[in-house]
């Protein structure tokens, strides 16, 4: 959840404290509930990547693309690449969207 969102980050300069703007009020919860179990977004810099803090240490991530949500796919989705350029597509959505888009692993 703190890859995968729409969220702006706002720093207030006198405390250093991260505050969330987003249009959507359930991408801020989400990004906060992030950030109290340890998932911290921190910023998106002007080279498209996302810094996130996780249990205090940092972490960037280039994104690579971004699939808006909308009313018809019901998800957003983003393609990022880690330091390691392992190459991941992270998604939210619907949960009944995302329940059919799962395949179970079938043992023959």
């Amino acid at each position: 959840m703190s890859i995968c969102h729409s969220v702006i980050p706002e720093k207030n300069e006198d405390t250093g404290e991260i505050f969330y703007n987003s249009s959507s009020p359930d991408e801020s919860a989400l990004v906060n509930g992030a950030k109290f179990l340890g998932a911290e977004f921190i910023d998106r810099t002007e080279d498209n990547s996302i810094i996130i803090k996780l249990h205090k240490e940092k972490l960037k991530f280039k994104l690579l693309y971004l699939f808006e949500f909308n009313s018809e796919r019901k998800r957003m989705s983003v393609i990022i690449k880690d330091k390691d350029k392992n190459i991941r597509l992270i998604t939210k959505g619907a949960d009944m969207v995302i329940f059919n888009r799962i395949k179970k692993n079938e043992k023959k």
